[in-house]
């Protein structure tokens, strides 16, 4: 079957409820996973993916996975900032011939005080990850969200080493590299790609970055063939 799938950090509740909605009826996702939602942005999502979990809070915690049809959602304990792992059946998804799992992560920002607690948060959350997945081989699983990590640090490299790179894999093929996502203030230049997308299993058919009015991060959309 075909998936879409799109990840994005809305900032704190920085992101235009309104255009949201908008994006989203235009993206057309069928499973969205979020980072730092807020109220506003939950009930915009839920106007337009019915299914799923979301947990909004006034903090940076909040996250969620929204759906398109129905699927279980539960968390996975790290440190600081559960992942949430969803689940999806063939029986509820047609054309799925087998279970697909996505997980949604967001790992503690290097900068966020204090830091001699925050890289031994960041270090405790990717390594639970990773044992989770060396404890759970999948072999239909996307892994996705913000991990304040560029291909260049610990963090994604660990992650790098167990699942491919999806953004890397489609530039790859077309001879070009992957879009940044991230920049300092919504509208500013990318300056940096830390949001990802994993997988294992699944052929990549098409990927794309799209801006999310209010948040300093773009949208990482991908269409898959499961």
């Amino acid at each position: 079957m075909k998936l879409r799938l799109m990840t994005a950090n809305l900032w704190h509740r920085r992101t235009d409820p309104d255009a949201l909605a908008e994006l989203l009826q235009d993206v057309a996702p069928d499973v969205l996973a979020v980072q730092e939602l807020g109220p506003e942005q939950a009930e915009s999502i839920a106007s337009v993916l019915p299914y799923g979990r979301l947990e909004p809070r006034q903090d940076y915690d909040g996250m969620g996975i929204a759906l398109r049809r129905p699927g279980l959602v539960d968390n996975l304990s790290l440190p600081h900032r559960d992942a949430r792992i969803a689940r999806l059946a063939p029986g509820s998804w047609p054309g799925l011939s087998a279970p697909l799992e996505i997980v949604n992560l967001h790992v503690i920002a290097p900068h966020a005080p204090p830091p001699w607690r925050t890289f031994a948060t960041r270090f405790g959350q990717v390594r639970g990850l990773a044992r989770w997945l060396d404890a759970n081989p999948h072999g239909a699983r996307v892994v996705c969200g913000d991990l304040n990590a560029t291909p260049a640090w610990p963090a994604y490299r660990r992650l790098a080493e167990r699942l491919r790179d999806v953004a890397h894999e489609h530039a790859a093929a077309a001879g070009g590299r992957p879009q940044r996502t991230w920049g300092p203030w919504h509208g500013a230049p990318r300056l940096l790609r830390i949001d990802h997308v994993f997988a294992s299993g699944g052929l990549v058919l098409d990927l794309r970055v799209v801006a999310v009015l209010g948040s300093d991060h773009s949208a990482v959309v991908v269409d898959f063939e499961f």
